[in-house]
């Protein structure tokens, strides 16, 4: 079997990315078991030396700075997602924290070639439920205030670092997007996880809109912002845009990535499509049929890294030379996984009760007939996500142990177009739950799965989806796992962070309205039909949680106890919404591995 750590420690490597001048490799490794950032010369990773010294919970989000001389870094405190700046002098290795603020929540917002020593961010210093944007001075640390947050969602920012406008929700769950003093566009309810503001043209006269508008899925147009016209530049009738390509000079698309059960490149740019072409020949000589994602971060657009995933082996990243039309490997993000055999992901689908296709996909025990399998229905979080095709170290980790994986996109889900994600409006524990029992009898209706050895579990969302499964299907499962999920939505929707009060109306336009839909709202709750839960069930959470709190998971485990349910119940003190800490992912796995053992075993033995 796979090792535990090999799949859920700190990867070997992570996220490399060539420095603005093209000098220099910078890449997220272990440092004493914590992932840092290290760098090298862009030739030799090898040579590679630790710039950040975190001994926390590690870092997940890095960049290099256009004055070539910055990195920048975020970091909270145990999970409670109250992100801080850190910059470190590449020169020097003097480090300092840019917003040293108590009770803040910090992002970056903006920073390009164009403005080499000025990074836009958002503090919500003064009012703790809106960003208003500072400019930081890199040379000097000093912030000064460029725009108070009218009420805005989002900001929207040209490539001069002019703020130019940004994005309101209406009650109705709809959006308004503003734009240089003026409403812009509204965009309905319906269209509003598909339409959004992509960029601006280098010249800030072009605005690029991703919009569903009029169309099923989401959609890239050019729109001229002195009159408004607007040009088709590229789509697919089915799936939503999942990544726009922008040309690093002049911000103009050259691709976009449409999200079907594989990626599919739109492509605009000639020069770019030869690129692609020629890494996706060499790619195929080497074996590898793959999905490519290129990081473009040197400033000449010489240097591309690459992130190639198979969907059968660790994550692979290269170093591509555009003018030698050189391909050159870099490493895996853990090269200790080559002595293993992995699973490999596959898209399946099927048709749901009412007549609506859903796709999804399942990572098959490598080597093991595909008859009368144990399985594992990991439900992915959100809701308003979904799964992809690619490396998931918690799908080989389930296929590595002898069961089927099976990641359905259940309605709600995005990528497949805004009817499809609006059929989940107000369907949690209802239509949402019902695609995840219609994938399992399609699985075992097959014969492929044993319909009486299913697991579910999940994260957030979820989470919730395997509370779900225990209080209304306890007859379809034999256990549950629940890692940070509500157990009660109407004290779900009561809590969370202040920063995420704009999103009210939203969630009360997707989940339910606690003023006018409360009974409904219980009714699909787990903890209101607690006292059906009759299977095993593992519960995990982390007390500084602020999207989903710690009495989410106290109060169905104080149910399980007072009902007699067999439970089990863990709760790690420096984690929030989900786990990061190598040593507390092992914990959580190794509980999880013994709880699927005991209880997905066959019976009789």
């Amino acid at each position: 079997m796979i090792p535990l750590p090999l799949l859920f420690a700190a990867p070997a490597y992570l996220r490399p990315e060539v420095s603005p001048d093209g000098t220099r490799l910078f890449f997220l490794a272990p440092d004493d078991g914590v992932l840092n950032v290290w760098t090298s010369p862009v030739g030799d990773p090898e040579a590679a030396t630790a710039v950040t010294r975190d001994r926390g919970r590690g870092i997940r989000t890095y960049g290099v700075c256009h004055d070539d001389r910055t990195l920048f870094y975020l970091r909270d405190d145990g999970g409670d997602e109250g992100w801080r700046i850190y910059l470190v002098d590449l020169a020097t290795g003097a480090e300092r924290c840019a917003t040293p603020f108590p009770g803040i929540q910090a992002r970056i917002l903006a920073h390009n070639r164009w403005h080499p020593t000025t990074v836009l961010i958002g503090l919500n210093r003064d009012r703790p439920h809106l960003h208003d944007v500072y400019a930081l001075d890199l040379p000097t640390g000093e912030l000064t205030m460029v725009a108070e947050n009218p009420g805005y969602l989002s900001w929207i920012i040209d490539t001069d670092l002019r703020v130019r406008g940004g994005t309101t929700m209406r009650p109705d769950g709809g959006t308004t997007v503003h734009l240089d003093g003026a409403t812009w566009l509204e965009v309905p309810y319906e269209d509003v996880m598909t339409t959004r503001v992509a960029g601006f043209a280098r010249d800030g006269q072009t605005i690029y809109l991703m919009s569903s508008i009029g169309t099923d899925a989401g959609q890239l147009y050019a729109v001229d912002v002195a009159t408004g016209e607007r040009t088709f530049v590229a789509g697919d009738p089915a799936h939503d845009i999942r990544q726009v390509e922008l040309d690093p000079l002049t911000h103009r698309p050259q691709a976009v990535i449409v999200a079907g059960d594989r990626d599919e490149w739109l492509l605009l740019d000639e020069d770019l499509a030869k690129d692609l072409a020629r890494i996706r020949a060499e790619l195929a000589l080497r074996g590898l049929d793959a999905e490519v994602y290129a990081d473009r971060t040197d400033r000449t657009d010489r240097l591309w890294t690459l992130t190639v995933v198979t969907g059968a082996g660790p994550i692979l990243y290269y170093l591509y030379d555009r003018p030698a039309g050189e391909l050159r490997y870099l490493f895996n993000h853990q090269p200790e996984l080559d002595n293993y055999e992995l699973a490999r992901m596959e898209p399946f689908a099927f048709t749901a009760r009412d007549g609506v296709p859903v796709h999804g996909y399942v990572t098959w025990p490598a080597g093991r007939e595909r008859r009368d399998l144990p399985a594992v229905l990991d439900v992915h979080g959100g809701p308003w996500a979904r799964n992809w095709f690619g490396f998931d170290e918690q799908a080989q980790w389930v296929a590595d142990r002898g069961y089927a994986c099976v990641q359905v996109n259940f309605r709600g889900s995005t990528g497949y177009g805004k009817h499809f994600r609006n059929l989940g409006a107000k369907q949690w524990g209802a239509a949402m739950h019902t695609d995840l029992l219609d994938a399992v009898a399609h699985l075992t209706g097959t014969g492929a799965v044993d319909g009486a050895r299913v697991a579910i579990m999940g994260l957030s969302y979820g989470g919730y989806a395997a509370l779900a499964g225990a209080a209304f299907s306890p007859s379809v499962f034999a256990c549950a796992v629940d890692l940070c999920g509500p157990s009660n939505l109407l004290t779900m929707l009561a809590a969370g962070a202040p920063y995420r009060t704009p999103l009210t109306a939203f969630m009360h336009a997707n989940v339910g309205d606690p003023e006018t839909e409360a009974a409904m709202l219980w009714e699909r709750s787990p903890l209101s039909r607690a006292g059906d839960i009759t299977i095993p069930v593992l519960v995990a959470q982390g007390a500084n949680d602020v999207r989903v709190p710690r009495a989410e998971a106290e109060q169905i485990v104080d149910a399980l106890r007072a009902n007699g349910v067999p439970h089990e119940y863990l709760l790690f003190s420096d984690e929030g919404h989900g786990l990061t800490r190598p040593e507390n992912r092992e914990t959580y796995y190794t509980a999880v591995e013994r709880f699927l053992a005991r209880h997905l075993a066959p019976k009789g033995s």
